[in-house]
C-alpha cells in the first residue's frame, strides 16, 4: 500500500508541474497593460496553481486506480469492503475550506489595493449609452469618443449610464466595471505600456451591443500633453465654426451617429440624410413634418413622437444634457444634409 501512496505522489507531482508548463506556455490572456493587471495576474496565476494541483490530483487517483486496480481477467474474486475513512473525510474538509478563505482573504486585499486613489489623479467622466462611449476630461474641458490616457498616471474614471446596464472593459487593463443608469461608478487604472487598445461592453446592452466599442490610446506624458493642447485648439477653432459644423461634432462625441447615419444607409434610428422637410409616419399612424420642432422634440422627449418601425431606445437625457444652442447646431447639421 505504502508503495502504490508513494507512486501517486510522484505521478501528481509530475503530472501538476506537465500541466503547469502547458498552461503558462498558452497565452490565455492579452498583453497587460496597467499596474493593476500585474496584481491581477499574479492573483489569476494563484489560482492557476491549485487548478493543475487538483486536476492532477483527480486524474492521477481516477487513472491509477482504474489500470492498477483492474480485475485480471478471469478472476471472479469480490474486492475488500470497507465503509468510510474519517481522518480522509476531515483532510478532505478542512483543506478546501482553509483554501476556499485564503484566496477569500487574497482577493480582499488585492481589491483594495486596485481601488485605492493614487496621487495625482487623473478624473475622466465616462458615459455609456446605446450603443456608444462618451470621455469628458473636467481638467481640461474636453469630450472626445477616444479615451486618451497617460502612462504612469493613475486615473480616476467617474461612469454611469443614459440607458441601460452597460460595463467598461479593456482587456488589456484586467479591470471591469459596470455602470448602471442614475448612479456613478468608480474604476481606477494605471496604464503602463504605451499603444492602442479597444474598450468593449462586456455586459449584454441591446441589439448593437457586439459594436459598442471604442479606442484606448495610451501616451507617454509629453504626448499626452500634447494631444490635450491640440484639443483645446480645436474646441477654440470650433467655437467659431458654423453651426452645422457644430453639430456634427456633437453628434459624433454624442453618440448620435451610433443610431442615426448620415449617408442614409439604415441604423437603429432613422436616417439623418435627406430626413429635413420629410414627411414622418409615426408609430400610432399619424405623419408630421420633420421640422425644427419636430427634431427639438425628437432629441429632448424621444418617446413623444416616435418613428413608425423604430424601437424606442433612444435615452430622454438629452434635454439634459445639451443646451440651446447645441440642440440648434444639431438641427443645423440634419438640415445640411439634405444638401
Amino acid at each position: 500500500m505504502k508503495n502504490h501512496l508513494l507512486n501517486v505522489v510522484v505521478l501528481v507531482g509530475i503530472v501538476t508541474a506537465a500541466t503547469l508548463a502547458l498552461l503558462k506556455n498558452i497565452p490565455l490572456a492579452p498583453v497587460q497593460a496597467s499596474a493593476e493587471g500585474a496584481v491581477t495576474d499574479w492573483l489569476f496565476g494563484l489560482h492557476i496553481n491549485v487548478i493543475a494541483f487538483l486536476f492532477a490530483l483527480i486524474m492521477v487517483f481516477m487513472l491509477y486506480s482504474v489500470f492498477v486496480f483492474r480485475r485480471e481477467p478471469g478472476s471472479l474474486e469480490t474486492g475488500e469492503y470497507f465503509h468510510g475513512n474519517t481522518p480522509l473525510e476531515i483532510v478532505w474538509t478542512i483543506a478546501p475550506l482553509i483554501t476556499v478563505l485564503y484566496f477569500g482573504y487574497l482577493g480582499a486585499v488585492t481589491l483594495k489595493d486596485i481601488t485605492s486613489p493614487g496621487q495625482n489623479e487623473l478624473v475622466v467622466n465616462v458615459t455609456g449609452s446605446q450603443w456608444a462611449w462618451k470621455f469628458e476630461y473636467p481638467d481640461s474641458g474636453l469630450t472626445s469618443n477616444t479615451l486618451v490616457l497617460p502612462v504612469g498616471r493613475t486615473v480616476k474614471l467617474e461612469m454611469t449610464s443614459l440607458d441601460v446596464i452597460h460595463s467598461f472593459w479593456v482587456p488589456e487593463f484586467r479591470v471591469k466595471q459596470d455602470l448602471l443608469p442614475g448612479v456613478t461608478k468608480t474604476l481606477r487604472v494605471t496604464p503602463t505600456l504605451p499603444g492602442e487598445y479597444k474598450l468593449r461592453c462586456a455586459e449584454i446592452c441591446g441589439r448593437d451591443h457586439a459594436y459598442m466599442v471604442a479606442p484606448v490610446q495610451v501616451l507617454s506624458a509629453s504626448a499626452y500633453e500634447a494631444w490635450v493642447n491640440s484639443q483645446v485648439s480645436e474646441a477654440q477653432a470650433a467655437e467659431s465654426a458654423p453651426p452645422a459644423e457644430r453639430g456634427k461634432t456633437l453628434a459624433q462625441v454624442q453618440g448620435c451617429l451610433a443610431c442615426h447615419s448620415a449617408d442614409g444607409s439604415p441604423g437603429n434610428g432613422p436616417t439623418w440624410a435627406g430626413l429635413y422637410g420629410e414627411e414622418i409616419t409615426l408609430a400610432d399612424g399619424t405623419t408630421v413634418t420633420a421640422d425644427d420642432a419636430y427634431l427639438k422634440t425628437a432629441i429632448v422627449d424621444p418617446g413623444a413622437q416616435i418613428a413608425e418601425g423604430f424601437p424606442n431606445i433612444m435615452p430622454p437625457t438629452y434635454g439634459d444634457v445639451l443646451s440651446e444652442e447645441q440642440i440648434a447646431d444639431i438641427i443645423a447639421y440634419i438640415k445640411s444634409l439634405n444638401e
